[in-house]
C-alpha cells in the first residue's frame, strides 16, 4: 500500500455501524466499538484512496446485553474463533462529484468475499481549530449475512423470520490526516 498521505481514524466523529430487520416490522441498529485501520491516498479527492480495515467482532453493541451475548456466539460472529472483521479494498471508480464506489475483499469468519460499497467523500478541513487536517465520509452498502456463514434464525408463525438476511451498513467516518514522518 504505496500512498503519500495516510490517515487515521476519528473514532469521536466515525461509527460502524449496521442494521437489521426485525420481526419484518422493525430495525434493529448496532455498531462495532473498536476498529482500527491504514487510509492512504495520493489525491485530495481521495479518488484513488486505499483502505485496511480491522473490526473486534466483540466490540459489537446493540444495546441490548442478552442480544450483544447472542450475535458475539458461534450462532452469529463466533469472536473466540474469529476475532476480526477485515476488509481490504482493491479499487474504487468515480461514479460522480464526490461519489465513488469502493470495492474490496471482506473477510468474515474466515471467509472473503468481494464486495462493493457506496462511498461520499464530504470534504476536507484543512485546519481544524486544533490545527489538524480533517476529511469526511458516508458509507453504505448491503451485504447478505449467509454468503458469510451467518445463517441462524428463527421462524416466527405467521411465516416470518426473526433476523433479515440483509445487513444495511452505514458508516459517517471522519479522518485525521498522519504528519509526514
Amino acid at each position: 500500500m504505496k500512498a503519500n498521505k495516510t490517515w487515521s481514524f476519528d473514532f469521536s466523529h466515525s461509527r460502524i455501524g449496521f442494521s437489521v430487520k426485525h420481526f419484518g416490522i422493525t430495525q434493529t441498529d448496532g455498531l462495532f466499538k473498536k476498529y482500527s485501520g491504514k487510509i492512504r491516498t495520493d489525491k485530495d479527492d481521495f479518488s484513488d484512496v486505499q483502505v485496511e480495515l480491522s473490526i473486534e467482532t466483540d466490540s459489537i453493541e446493540t444495546n441490548d446485553a442478552q442480544r450483544d451475548a447472542h450475535l458475539r456466539s458461534p450462532d452469529f460472529f463466533e469472536v473466540e474463533k474469529f476475532p476480526l472483521m477485515i476488509f481490504k479494498s482493491t479499487s474504487i471508480a468515480t461514479v460522480g462529484k464526490g461519489m465513488y464506489k469502493l470495492s474490496g475483499d471482506l473477510t468474515i469468519k474466515g471467509l472473503s468475499k468481494t464486495i462493493s460499497f457506496d462511498l461520499e467523500f464530504a470534504g476536507i478541513v484543512p485546519k481544524d481549530p486544533f490545527g489538524n487536517t480533517k476529511a469526511g465520509f458516508i458509507l453504505t452498502g448491503k451485504i447478505n449475512r449467509k454468503d458469510w456463514g451467518i445463517t441462524w434464525n428463527a421462524a416466527l408463525d405467521h411465516g416470518g423470520v426473526a433476523v433479515s438476511d440483509e445487513v444495511k451498513i452505514s458508516c459517517p467516518i471522519q479522518l485525521l490526516m498522519v504528519p509526514n514522518e
